[in-house]
Formats: C-alpha cells, sequence, structure tokens
C-alpha cells in the first residue's frame, strides 16, 4: 500500500503576497493544483477499480502541475503513479514515477522531512517489487532514519515501513537483519489499539522468512508456530469488522491457502465476502 503525503499547503511553497505586489501577476509565479481534490477524484476511479481513469486522471493533473510551476504538485502524485503502476505491474512507469519523486526531493530541499521519508519508502517498495531489492536497501535506510528521529514510536508508520524493509532484507537473504526489523514492527504494532491485523500480517511474514532461511522442512515448526499466532490474531473477538479488516483477511487467506491451512483461508474469505457485501 502506498503511504500518502497529505503535509503540503498552498503557502509552503508560495510566498506570501502583497496585493499590491506586481509579482503576483508574474507569469512565473507558481500556480499550485489543489492536491486534495485530485486525489478525491483519483480514489473515485480506484473505487471502481477505473485503472485507466485513474492512469489519465494523474497523468493531466501531473502535467497541469508542471505546466503551473508546482514541484509539490509533482511531487504528491508522482507517489500516486508510483503506487498505481506497481499495482498494474508497469515497471517501467513505476520507477519512472519513483525517480521523478526521488529527484523532486533535492530540488524542494525536503531530505529530512518525513513526507520526502514516505516518498523514499514509496519508491524502495517499487524497487523491491521489481526484483531490485539492493536499489531499494539504501532507500529504506534513509526513510528509516528520518520516521526513527521524528516520529512517535508509536506510529503506525514504522511499521509499515520495518514490514516493507525486512522484505526486501529477505529477497537478499539477510535473514537476521530481516527478522530483527519485523521484530521492530511488531514492537510497534502491538501498541497499537485494534492492531492485531497488521501483527497477523508480520507473523506471516515472518513464516515466510523462515521457509526462505531454512526451507519448509527445516521450518516447519517454526511456520506452524507463526500461522497460529497468526490466526489468533485474526480471529481476536471485539476486531472492527471494517474495509482494512476485509482486505487483511484476504491478503492473509493466500498465504494459509499456500501453507496448506484450507479451513483458515476459507473463514477469512468468507468474513471479506460478508464485509464487502455489507452483511456484517
Amino acid at each position: 500500500m502506498t503511504e500518502r503525503n497529505f503535509d503540503w499547503d498552498v503557502t509552503d511553497y508560495t510566498d506570501p503576497q502583497c496585493p499590491f505586489c506586481t509579482d503576483a501577476y508574474k507569469e512565473d509565479a507558481v500556480k499550485p493544483i489543489d492536491v486534495r481534490r485530485v486525489i478525491e477524484k483519483l480514489d473515485e476511479y480506484l473505487s471502481h477499480n477505473d485503472f485507466a481513469s485513474a492512469e489519465r486522471h494523474l497523468k493531466y493533473w501531473i502535467e497541469e502541475a508542471r505546466i503551473g510551476g508546482d514541484e509539490r504538485g509533482q511531487f504528491s502524485l508522482s507517489e500516486e503513479q508510483m503506487g498505481l503502476y506497481r499495482k498494474l505491474g508497469k515497471e517501467k512507469d513505476a520507477i519512472a514515477a519513483a525517480e521523478r519523486a526521488l529527484f523532486l526531493i533535492e530540488e524542494l530541499g525536503i531530505q529530512s522531512s518525513v513526507g520526502a521519508a514516505t516518498a523514499q519508502l514509496n519508491a524502495a517498495t517499487v524497487y523491491k517489487a521489481f526484483g531490485q531489492a539492493a536499489r531499494a536497501i539504501p532507500l529504506f535506510e534513509k526513510a528509516k532514519a528520518v520516521y526513527e528521529e521524528k516520529l512517535e514510536k508509536s506510529d503506525e508508520r514504522l511499521a509499515g515501513l520495518y514490514n516493507n524493509f525486512a522484505l526486501a532484507l529477505v529477497d537478499l537473504k539477510r535473514f537476521d537483519e530481516a527478522r530483527e526489523t519485523y521484530r521492530l514492527a511488531l514492537s510497534v504494532i502491538e501498541t497499537v489499539e485494534g492492531g492485531e491485523p497488521e501483527q497477523a500480517i508480520t507473523e506471516l511474514n515472518l513464516a515466510s522468512l523462515c521457509e526462505a532461511e531454512k526451507g519448509l522442512d527445516g521450518g516447519a515448526e517454526e511456520i506452524e508456530a507463526h500461522l497460529e499466532k497468526a490466526e489468533k490474531l485474526l480471529k481476536k473477538e471485539g476486531l472492527a469488522k471494517n474495509g482494512n479488516y476485509a482486505f487483511v483477511c484476504e491478503k492473509c487467506a493466500t498465504v494459509f491457502d499456500y501453507y496448506g491451512w484450507f479451513m483458515t483461508a476459507s473463514e477469512l474469505k468468507a468474513e471479506a465476502e460478508k464485509i464487502y457485501g455489507g452483511k456484517i
């Protein structure tokens, strides 16, 4: 999932203007786009799985931002493009969007901001998704340094970073580092009320790590333990049965299916269908 930056305000990238100052009417004055409205429309397209319209929408508004000299707008929408193209499997376009966002971090001089760290995390996730884990690691490290300095220890964004970082480390067979990074993710999520679904995802990630490191037979006992923990977390009484829970159920069901836990997988899929169908 793409992390979003909503930290920008018009005053972040346009200087205050005196009403009697002619500089406000210069042709090269920044003409910012309304990023929030653009993303609201984008979400409308995505809610209907209308990916073609979503792609056209982003291309149009990125060009409008470019024409208007709005680098902040280009930066925010490039992040949205990263997520869309990653989901659609368009490697060339996703990497181009990532590179544009990384370039704009330097242009805007925002290297130490949380917004820049989020963009670096998103770009790293793109590289990892398309088999370039080694290229992702330095970006994860930069994002990690800023997040750990500027976010609260219980901030869920830290857990998302740790989980994605660990996935890349597993790809590179850096298993001990990956395991410790997953532990960091759990240490954050365990402090979040209602965070059990996300804890379950991390437990299943740990099961996959065990398989990658030790094989199905060598890691069988440890894999089983992580599956049991994940199942217990997902079935905990009192969890909010919302869209996020349905999404997690679908995602986890695939992993349970893979490991032969067919009944658990079937139950999770049924739960997701009930939520999507408005029956819960």
